[in-house]
């Protein structure tokens, strides 16, 4: 069902399209002058691709996607954006896009640093720790944040603005994103102490320490909870379990190890963390429909 687009709305979203087709050279993902935002542009829809999703705001301007994590689908189209607060894995599928109307989006990494600090700046003792919220939502911009995401594409234009505004431009953003509607979602990220900033921190010390043996534990003690208690809200946050989330991680980390370089399987499975490359064959066939090499081959168009 189409969004209801209003006409300021439409004229934002047109610039906005000019803009991400301009830099973009070809279908992919482009990064730009200003640090943290790509531009998206995909010609025909694909199926369903695997990556890790970093803090950020996917803000779709053309065309129509949707990501899946686990068993939830999360479907966005203009004027809608995809914000994602924790490390996750997920498969992402662009469903709407032709050569004469590509799917375009602009990526935005967000800064959980800067939201705390305007948090702090602002004083405003409504922030509360909250409820643990799942880590992504889908959102419709609003038009000032509208307005400030045009803004921050503009100065791709005027390359040589970058290093003096971009900054402030982001910051701005930031604030609107913590002040718009889905703020209180948004400051948990940042909030010391919330059970979303502690789960936050383990998932980005599972992503670092990918190849070392996981005990359940170990990483509730890190994040101060009881097992019964960190295990609640790590399944709140991610839709899934500490191990199932760690082996999302790593198949998902052996997929992208196998398409960049010339290595076999068995090194693609030790490196990750496997001990065993036959669990590892099975467990990537099980994901991705194949095993390792006839997969890989699969999208490298090899007979």
């Amino acid at each position: 069902m189409a969004l209801e687009i209003n006409t300021i709305e439409a004229e934002r979203l047109r610039e906005l399209a000019a803009l991400i087709a301009r830099y973009s050279t070809g279908d992919g993902i482009h990064a730009t002058a200003v640090k943290g935002m790509s531009c998206i542009r995909l010609s025909e829809p694909n199926l369903k691709l695997p990556s890790v999703y970093q803090p950020s705001i996917c803000v779709i301007v053309q065309g129509a996607k949707q990501v899946l994590l686990e068993e939830e689908i999360y479907r966005y189209a203009p004027p809608q954006f995809l914000a994602v607060s924790v490390d996750l894995p997920l498969l992402g599928q662009v469903v709407e896009a032709s050569a004469e109307r590509p799917y375009l989006c602009l990526q935005i990494a967000i800064d959980p640093r800067q939201i705390g600090e305007l948090i702090a700046q602002s004083g405003d003792a409504s922030w509360t720790r909250g409820d643990t919220e799942r880590g992504l939502f889908v959102g419709e911009l609003d038009g000032v944040t509208q307005e400030a995401v045009l803004r921050l594409a503009r100065l791709l234009d005027t390359p040589k603005d970058v290093p003096m505004l971009a900054p402030m431009m982001l910051r701005e953003l930031h604030y609107r994103l913590l002040s718009g509607e889905y703020g209180s979602v948004i400051a948990q990220m940042a909030i010391a102490g919330s059970n979303t900033h502690k789960i936050g921190q383990i998932l980005r010390r599972i992503k670092t320490h990918l190849a070392t043996p996981m005990r359940v534990e170990e990483l509730a003690a890190m994040a101060n909870m009881s097992p019964s208690s960190f295990h609640q809200h790590f399944k709140a946050v991610t839709a899934m379990s500490p191990l199932q989330y760690q082996k999302r991680l790593r198949l998902t980390e052996a997929r992208q190890i196998l398409l960049s370089e010339n290595i076999d399987a068995a090194t693609t499975a030790y490196r990750v963390g496997y001990e065993s490359p036959s669990q590892f064959s099975r467990e990537y066939a099980r994901m991705f429909g194949a095993p390792p090499m006839r997969d890989i081959a699969e999208i490298r168009g090899a007979p």
